[in-house]
């Protein structure tokens, strides 16, 4: 008897141990020119946004408040939690080219993310921008976890003395880090424009110095010379397009230019973690075909990315995002809540034949939904009634996105994306 209470207080001390691991999905995203480029890429990175809601979604290549207010909209109908940092301007020198309209920023899931404070490093071409959030844990008080996180944009081309100015800036970076505690945890994210680990790229060699007094790491331990090496396709980001068609660069699929570094901790410390094999290129199928093509054709199709995703992707940007998972032992404040929802979408909301949405009987039943296009238009209505599981057959709409909308009032819409 004592032996079945022993390993029943084994399991379930087991079962709780992970439970309680929390994880914390990011992204970096240069936009390319958002939005003076094109306003209607907006719908493009809904596409994007929906399918991976990031925690934490970094940024640069952001022109203006009107772009950062655009996409915290579509973020909070995805989920209200979402919040952003306060908007800034560029405030590094321009002697070298005008960076003001290019501008870092960032997003959060507010429920799980505490901002504490930003603020600006100056170099001399552009900011790199500070945010320092706070886990929010049941645990905050008596051990809060602090996570630093710098979003950059380093200056492009290989041509001298580019590759110098990039040293540059992060030298700046390095003496500021300079000023903080050695155990901090630190996330650097960013358009690095490297081309490669080595002599070539001297900034790369100064944010992984192990003298620092902030040491980086590439999690994903893919270090070499990445630029038109195929052995490093997995981790290219740059560039989805073969022209330089809806501005950026043409080239194709052969750069390793983005990236999300973590401090050397983060590998390691039960506090906040990165998780293994969690460093992902997303878009990025690790297709071999997909060297030196366009990232929505059938060469770098593969089973992760599919057709709708790459084609927002390209709409949306000459670069894909990077994105990975931190993980806490702590607890999040917020698991304390299980609401059930009036209505959801099961399985992902891109869907090519068959819709369907979990119906809240006692919240629905005897009402109606309706589902409209992007337009505003009355597509057909369903009458909910004495069902759990509401089954939509979708396979005569046109490709696009659509809203789901329940009859009572006050219920915040669903949206789903029709692609064959």
């Amino acid at each position: 008897m004592k032996k079945k209470l022993l390993i029943a207080v084994i399991v379930f001390s087991y079962v709780l141990n992970i439970s309680s691991q929390e994880t914390f999905k990011l992204m970096f995203y240069n936009l390319l020119n958002f939005p003076d480029q094109d306003t209607t890429k907006i719908l493009d990175l809904e596409v994007i946004l929906e399918d991976y809601k990031p925690d934490l979604f970094m940024v640069c290549e952001l022109n203006n408040q009107t772009g950062a207010d655009a996409i915290l909209s579509s973020l909070q109908f995805i989920n209200p939690n979402y919040d952003s940092a306060t908007f800034v301007t560029n405030s590094s020198g321009d002697t070298i080219e005008d960076a003001n309209d290019l501008q870092n920023f960032i997003y959060f899931e507010s429920s799980k993310l505490i901002l504490e404070n930003q603020t600006q490093i100056q170099t001399i071409f552009r900011d790199f921008n500070h945010y320092t959030f706070k886990l929010n844990t049941t645990n905050q008080i008596s051990n809060p976890i602090f996570i630093q996180v710098i979003v950059c944009h380093l200056k492009a081309s290989q041509d001298p003395p580019n590759p110098d100015l990039r040293y540059l800036m992060v030298e700046d970076l390095t003496n500021y880090l300079d000023g903080f505690p050695s155990n901090d945890y630190f996330i650097l994210g960013g358009d690095f424009n490297f081309y490669a680990s080595d002599n070539a790229e001297p900034a790369f060699g100064e944010l992984t110095d192990v003298t620092n007094n902030i040491t980086f790491v590439d999690p994903a331990n893919r270090v070499g010379n990445w630029h038109n090496d195929t052995s490093f396709l997995d981790v290219f980001t740059q560039s989805t397009r073969l022209t330089g068609v809806l501005g950026g660069a043409g080239g194709g699929f052969d750069d390793r230019f983005d990236f999300i570094l973590t401090s050397e901790n983060m590998l390691t410390n039960p506090d906040i973690f990165y998780v293994n094999n969690s460093y992902q290129v997303f878009g990025n199928n690790g297709n071999i075909n997909c060297y030196n093509q366009e990232i929505n054709t059938s060469n770098c199709d593969g089973i992760d990315f599919g057709l709708t995703i790459r084609n927002a992707l390209y709409n949306m940007s000459d670069h894909l995002p990077v994105t990975l998972e931190l993980q806490t032992n702590e607890t999040l404040s917020t698991n304390n809540f299980n609401i059930t929802p009036a209505f959801s979408i099961i399985g992902r909301n891109i869907v090519k034949d068959k819709l369907l949405i979990r119906i809240n009987q006692t919240t629905l039943n005897n009402t109606f939904i309706t589902i409209y296009n992007s337009l505003g238009q009355k597509i057909i209505t369903y009458k909910v009634q004495n069902i759990n599981l509401l089954h939509l057959n979708v396979s005569h709409l046109t490709n696009g996105i659509y809203y789901v909308v329940a009859s009572i009032p006050d219920l915040k819409p669903l949206k789903f994306i029709k692609s064959n």
